[in-house]
């Protein structure tokens, strides 16, 4: 064997047995790395067609290649190591910064409040006297009016919007770094490395207000730290680009003032969450300078007649909002990247809108998750961008991939918002207003959708319409429900009309790079992309065998749809879950007009207390049925509550005009169906529904989950000789296998192996349900390689009893690659030894 030792840091040397160096030349290196940028762990086959293509590496032996690799991969693994540990100390130094700066704060706030009791104290003090004494009336009212300051007189004059500007300023500084508003912990959100950053909302202020402090950097960009400050700046002042409810920012007016700053006069529009409510719109001043201190400053504020400044006419169809100074500080940051303040502050005019709907628009957790945190994680998308600028999914960049998933999501907003600057006009009712149709003939709509294409539909569509509605959900949570509504299309799509709906905009078959081959039903075929801390994901999905009607006869079509996904973190705060997707083909492109619908659901409260993960489907407490019945509900009903959201469904059809009569009723038909479908399994899924039953309802053709459980631990002790539980009762069999530590998972022994029961572990690694569990295959979660050892050692673990896995990588229901430290398989045997299903155990298991 052949003894390898460190080699060079430039690669020009490799150490042998005899003690002796080979030396490379520069031609050699140069020729290597070529082939390691391509294939950074070659076969010996490609290794021996290396040297028979480079003669200069003719008087190299293979296995000398073989350990130059070797030495590479190794270096690169340790450069990558030095660089994220070297990333990580920058984020810890900067979040130290952070939370000493918020220290101080705070300390300062400790002080004021200490003054502010102290001199209340007084004043009550002398109150008590009833002295005729007026100086202190004086004090009094001095102190009032320290507390609120008068705005003076503002005019539209440049030195008029100026004073409004320096004034903005302050006040932003105040809210910022400073105690102007009692910031309190945004719920969920801790500060770590791998966090967003440092997130607070208001407590007891006029409007909504959230606060974030965190570190971004755009490496490798080389570029001054002033540069690169202005770069974070115009990136976040280009808002429709990264807030998802802004429809649109028009720039009136720009002034420089003669300290190098510049104010704007804006028009901002924001489109509205749900059919129920009006959208908002903002006449905002922006005031961007430079501080003393080298920090720039963004600013805004929203002008209004008390200011006597520039106004603007309402604009009919918006509420007028307004934006109470807000913006961004941001500042370099010692080792790269910037330190970024945001903070925004509104008052959402939440008078305008129904009584249940005033929550959206009164609650800072919901603008927290929706605008600040938004800003930051732009950014760190951005970042992340500039340093994989490699093509992924799809053969898109990740910039790509972001600009389509932006598109879907405008789409759907605007089929939700359907403004008549738009082309859209309402039809009429037919009676019952629960479903509200738009149609859209502009050219601007449907410019593109009549593209040619090779399976032989035709389609002579030539306007748009948009069938919307919204309900009240009660006690569900939003991201269990929207879980459901992709895992399982089934339970409430109509086949039918998902195929009409492809061939009316042409989205016939089609040939995706990277998806993998078979029938797949509606399923993943090819995750394209995570956003930052995975809130959202994009998928493209198959739905197989779909009916499509050509002349008088069914013709089977495969459909491909492009699938975004947001909110289905349960411990999210303030969180907006949404399923949005578009009909796509082959020959779809980045600037391919796309007709976008789905789901969006909204939590009406604070979401103060969020659920556990799964907390509806907790076998383990669920089957603990004491003296008072079953204890599931207690808990549930504590941890619910009585939530509210509002669910908010849009879809969109493209049709010929002279079948708008028969495409309307089947529009509002489909959508009541849906709405039907919602309903039902909202029922289903809600705490109090799980809670009224006292027992498990088995899947059927297995067993009782006691019963499976005592079998699981049994065969485990009979093949591999030990307890898989440690010191547990029978009573306690269940709980203690569903609250292992390692995913536990058990398949069927059909051809085509599917889940079918998981502990809690088992069910996070899958990222799924115990409903959806039995949807997922065996073979789905592995790739090629994990799926050609599995075949190759089943009939092992059927001979054997068992089989031990060495580590690898296998995929979550979302397409997240979940890698394992081993695995250990073994045949599960019932009352009567015989075979019944096999257990997996995945142990240390660790999302990539």
């Amino acid at each position: 064997m052949m003894a390898v030792t460190s080699a060079c840091k430039d690669g020009t040397k490799i150490a042998m047995d005899n003690g002796k160096y080979v030396r490379y030349t520069p031609e050699q290196v140069e020729a290597l790395e070529r082939l390691y940028h391509d294939c950074p762990k070659p076969s010996s086959m490609r290794r021996q067609q290396l040297i028979r293509e480079c003669p200069i590496l003719s008087n190299i032996e293979p296995k000398q290649i073989k350990v130059w690799f070797q030495n590479r991969r190794c270096r690169e693994k340790q450069r990558k190591e030095a660089s994220r540990l070297q990333a990580v100390n920058r984020k810890l130094t900067a979040m130290n910064k952070l939370l000493m700066e918020e220290n101080d704060r705070l300390q300062k706030q400790v002080s004021q409040l200490v003054y502010e009791n102290s001199y209340f104290r007084q004043q009550t003090q002398n109150t008590t006297l009833a002295t005729t004494d007026t100086s202190c009336e004086s004090v009094v009212t001095s102190g009032q009016h320290h507390l609120t300051p008068q705005h003076p007189p503002r005019d539209a004059s440049p030195a008029g919007l100026l004073s409004i500007a320096e004034e903005t300023l302050a006040e932003f500084l105040s809210k910022a770094t400073g105690t102007a508003v009692e910031w309190v912990q945004m719920p969920g959100m801790k500060p770590g490395p791998d966090s967003i950053g440092i997130v607070a909302i208001s407590h007891g202020c006029t409007g909504v207000a959230a606060r974030a402090c965190g570190l971004v950097g755009l490496e490798p960009t080389r570029v001054s730290p002033c540069q690169l400050d202005r770069m974070v700046a115009e990136i976040l002042k280009d808002r429709p680009s990264w807030f998802r409810d802004c429809r649109a920012v028009d720039v009136i007016n720009v002034l420089s003032t003669g300290s190098g700053g510049t104010i704007e006069l804006l028009y901002m529009q924001l489109y509205a969450p749900t059919t129920l409510a009006p959208a908002r719109d903002f006449w905002l001043l922006r005031y961007t300078s430079v501080l003393e201190d080298g920090s720039l400053v963004v600013c805004e504020r929203s002008l209004n007649n008390t200011q006597n400044g520039p106004s603007m006419p309402v604009v009919q169809n918006f509420v007028r909002a307004e934006m109470l100074p807000s913006g961004y500080l941001i500042r370099p940051c010692e080792g790269g990247g910037s330190i970024i303040h945001v903070v925004d502050h509104m008052d959402l005019e939440p008078w305008s809108v129904p009584e249940v709907l005033r929550p959206l628009y009164e609650s800072s957790p919901l603008l927290a998750q929706k605008t600040t945190m938004a800003a930051l994680r732009h950014l760190r998308q951005i970042s992340q961008e500039v340093s994989q600028p490699n093509a992924t999914g799809w053969g898109r960049r990740p910039a790509a991939l972001r600009a389509l998933s932006q598109k879907l999501s405008k789409g759907f907003n605007e089929a939700v918002n359907g403004f008549t600057d738009e082309g859209w006009s309402m039809l009429e009712s037919d009676g019952i207003d629960d479903v509200t149709l738009l149609v859209n003939s502009s050219p601007s709509k449907m410019m593109g959708v009549n593209i040619s294409y090779a399976n032989g539909f035709s389609s002579g569509s030539n306007s748009v319409l948009c069938a919307k509605a919204s309900m009240l959900l009660q006690n569900v949570p939003p991201a269990i429900l929207l879980r459901f509504l992709r895992e399982h299309r089934s339970e409430w799509a109509d086949s039918s009309i998902d195929a009409y709906s492809a061939a009316a905009i042409k989205a016939g078959p089609c040939s995706l790079p990277g998806a993998r081959a078979g029938s797949f039903g509606g399923q993943v075929i090819l995750p394209l992309a995570h956003t930052i801390e995975h809130e959202e994901f994009m998928e493209v999905i198959k739905l197989e065998n779909m009916g499509h009607y050509r002349d008088d006869m069914i013709m089977p079509v495969d459909i491909f749809l492009l699938q975004l996904c947001s909110g289905v973190d349960e411990n999210a705060v303030g969180t907006c879950a949404e399923l949005v997707f578009a009909p796509i083909d082959a020959s779809f492109s980045d600037d391919a007009p796309i007709l976008p619908s789905g789901f969006r659901i909204i939590p009406l409260d604070s979401g103060m207390d969020s659920p556990s993960p799964n907390r509806t489907l907790d076998l383990a407490s669920a089957l603990e049925v004491g003296p008072t019945g079953n204890r599931a509900s207690d808990d549930n009903a504590g941890n619910s509550g009585n939530r509210k959201s509002v669910m908010t469904i849009a879809f969109q059809f493209a049709f010929e005009m002279h079948l708008q009569e028969s495409v309307a009723a089947m529009a509002r038909q489909y959508v009541r169906s849906i709405i039907a479908s919602v309903q039902r399994v909202a029922l289903a899924l809600s705490p109090s529904r799980l809670g009224s039953h006292t027992g498990l309802r088995p899947p059927p053709g297995t067993p009782e989950a006691q019963t499976l459980s005592t079998w699981i631990c049994q065969s485990y002790r009979c093949y591999l000789g030990v307890e898989l539980l440690k010191n547990e009762g029978t009573e306690s069999i269940l709980k203690s296998l569903w609250q292992h530590s390692d995913a536990i998972l058990c398949c069927s022994l059909k051809a085509m192996p599917v889940f079918t029961f998981a502990n809690q572990a088992g069910l996070d690694m899958l990222e799924t349900t115990l409903v959806a569990l039995q949807d997922i295959t065996l073979e789905k979660i592995f790739d090629d390689n994990g799926r050609k050892t599995l075949c190759s050692e089943f009939p092992q673990i059927m001979q054997q009893g068992f089989m031990c896995l060495q580590g690898g990588i296998c995929m979550s229901s979302m397409g997240r690659p979940v890698s394992y430290e081993r695995a250990v398989a073994w045949k599960v045997l019932d009352e009567e030894e015989n075979a019944h299903c096999i257990c997996f155990m995945f142990i240390n298991w660790s999302f990539v």
